[in-house]
């Protein structure tokens, strides 16, 4: 039954996990090949033939059949993400935590977020007066996030970059945080058997103390009564059970009980010392990976962060007007500039931004329109794939499918040029980038850094994240 060559004693240790089943789960692993998941963008419909509902996450599908994400211009356009369905219960617990909460908006940090699987679950979740702030320590994660929140379209994003402990410095400023913790890794063996090689019951120890690390850093963040969500890809009872009961016993924090569909084949479980509930999922007993989630609320007092309001520049309204056209209902919106570019973000997020701002490093704040040349926009990829585009102010050029895929690749166009100007680039009329329309030639503006190329298929599969 080991001839999978599971890591020494991985399995004796998971002898008495609630709900473990050895031999079907190493019959999973030997048998079952990992299902394809896909979740739908809300805001930028499309439809998959043959897909059936992933049960507890809205939108969510798994496929019959895995095909070429790469090489699918809906995918680039930001109508769906490929992830994994075990993570995607996220959706389920921010869904009831919604049905409780006393607030009606919420300001929510995504503290371990690269790719972006989770933090967009969280943005299609969210209500236009919500905040969502994605967050990667690691410098060379955080230009991926970004592009996935950009395809995903929402406004009310900010990346920043920054460790754990930095977010003390704005404390009670979140009314939900989510932890996806760094962990031993174990629940992703089917899909990277690889991740087999790098397991051990030392890593186990190493990860259990950097969870505690990582959650005491942040834990000042959470407002009173706020939530917190704690998640990892691992089966291992130290990364979590146990690390709920030290949540418990060093900040006295509750568990919150989520209620689930028996038949979803997931397992409850409750911490030995504390009794908080997790949720645990089998690859045996669900249609998806490994995965421990659990939510908790604070109930410790905790000041709020610091109201006091940075001053941006004031703007002159005159260059500011230029602007309006290419924003729907732009009196909604903060309009400010970076360097030569103008962002926009929703007026009610303003103050938010400016104290985040003030405290950490921020990569990206709502929506960067683009440059102004004289009266005329220079517009920028954000905007074309943004959900506040203004799309009456700009001609469209609707591609095929050959057509599409070259424009992602940055290659020459072939079609008919009765237009000049800026163009915005559609496929199935979902937007993909811009073009510049010229007499005898299309300027492809698809930024370089994302085209795509024939060696990323062999890539493929890592497109599908947690």
């Amino acid at each position: 039954m080991d001839n999978l060559h599971f890591p020494e004693n991985f399995l004796d240790d998971l002898a008495h996990a609630p709900g473990f089943d050895r031999e079907n789960f190493v019959k999973a692993h030997e048998l079952a090949p990992a299902p394809t998941s896909v979740r739908i963008n809300p805001n930028k419909k499309t439809a998959f033939i043959n897909a059936q509902p992933v049960p507890w996450c809205k939108g969510a599908y798994y496929l019959a059949e895995r095909p070429s994400f790469t090489f699918d211009p809906l995918f680039h356009a930001g109508s769906y993400y490929v992830q994994e369905a075990s993570s995607m219960f996220i959706d389920t617990i921010v869904r009831q935590i919604r049905e409780t909460a006393e607030e009606e908006a919420f300001k929510i940090l995504d503290l371990c977020a690269a790719p972006g699987g989770k933090s967009t679950l969280l943005a299609s979740t969210m209500q236009e007066d919500d905040l969502l702030v994605a967050n990667e320590i690691i410098k060379t994660r955080v230009p991926v996030l970004t592009d996935n929140l950009t395809r995903w379209g929402n406004t009310n994003t900010i990346v920043t970059n920054n460790d754990a402990k930095d977010f003390a410095r704005l404390p009670g400023f979140f009314d939900v945080i989510l932890v996806d913790a760094p962990c031993s890794g174990s629940g992703m063996f089917r899909k990277d058997p690889a991740a087999m090689d790098e397991w051990s019951e030392g890593n186990v120890k190493l990860c259990h103390q950097r969870q505690e690390r990582i959650l005491a850093d942040v834990y000042p963040a959470l407002k009173e009564n706020g939530y917190l969500i704690y998640s990892t890809c691992s089966y291992s009872a130290e990364e979590n059970e146990n690390i709920l009961d030290w949540l418990c016993e060093t900040f006295g924090m509750e568990s919150v009980r989520i209620n689930i569909d028996s038949d979803w084949g997931i397992v409850e479980t409750q911490s030995t010392k504390n009794k908080a509930w997790g949720y645990r999922f089998y690859p045996d007993k669900v249609k998806g990976e490994g995965l421990f989630a659990s939510c908790l609320i604070k109930r410790e007092e905790t000041p709020r962060a610091s109201t006091h309001k940075n001053k941006f520049q004031k703007l002159n309204f005159k260059e500011i007007d230029p602007l309006r056209p290419y924003v729907n209902e732009s009196e909604k919106y903060h309009f400010f500039k970076v360097a030569e570019d103008w962002l926009v973000i929703a007026d009610i997020h303003r103050d938010s931004m400016l104290a985040l701002q003030d405290k950490l490093y921020i990569k990206k704040s709502g929506v960067r329109i683009g440059k102004l040349a004289g009266r005329d926009l220079i517009p920028d990829h954000e905007l074309a794939l943004s959900l506040i585009i203004n799309k009456e102010e700009f001609q469209e050029t609707e591609l095929t499918e050959d057509q599409a895929i070259a424009y992602l690749r940055r290659d020459n166009i072939d079609i008919e040029i009765n237009q000049k100007g800026w163009s915005l680039m559609t496929f199935k009329g979902k937007a993909l980038g811009w073009a510049k329309l010229l007499p005898n030639r299309i300027n492809n503006y698809y930024p370089k850094e994302l085209r795509i190329m024939s060696t990323l298929e062999a890539r493929d599969k890592k497109q599908e994240t947690r």
